[in-house]
């Protein structure tokens, strides 16, 4: 009898430890690699404009005319005076002026590291799975 009270008591340690401990750091670690994927999505579409930018061929001190997503697809007319240079948000809220040389370079570095980062969360997510199984 007491020993079947301690098995019952260690099945639910586990299934505590399961749902209360691996699977939230489960969830929260996929979290961060799907914001982290988000970011490498943005950085991708800012790449793709610069490089739509650069081959506008747009003639020097000419503006640049554009529509802008306001949110929801919703879009405006947009006027850049001067499109040689833009703004990138380089984290913590500070954003850097920089030519679109300089702003791909930027970005293919950025890429990288965030590639990284998302390689190490997936192997992360890889053990969490692993010990799921492991105490199921």
């Amino acid at each position: 009898m007491s020993a079947d009270k301690d098995i019952t008591d260690k099945v639910a340690q586990y299934e505590t430890f399961l749902n209360e401990t691996l699977r939230t750091d489960l969830k929260s670690t996929l979290t961060l690699r799907d914001k982290i994927y988000q970011e490498q999505a943005e950085y991708l579409a800012l790449r793709n404009s610069i490089n739509a930018i650069k081959l506008a061929e747009l003639v020097p001190g000419e503006p640049l005319k554009t529509k802008v997503d306001l949110g929801c697809n919703f879009y405006c007319q947009a006027r850049v005076p001067d499109p040689t240079k833009i703004f990138v948000s380089v984290g913590l809220g500070f954003f850097v002026e920089l030519t679109l040389d300089e702003a791909l370079e930027f970005i293919s570095k950025k890429d990288g590291e965030l590639g990284k980062e998302a390689d190490k969360l997936t192997a992360d997510c890889a053990k969490l799975k692993a010990n799921i199984k492991l105490v199921i």
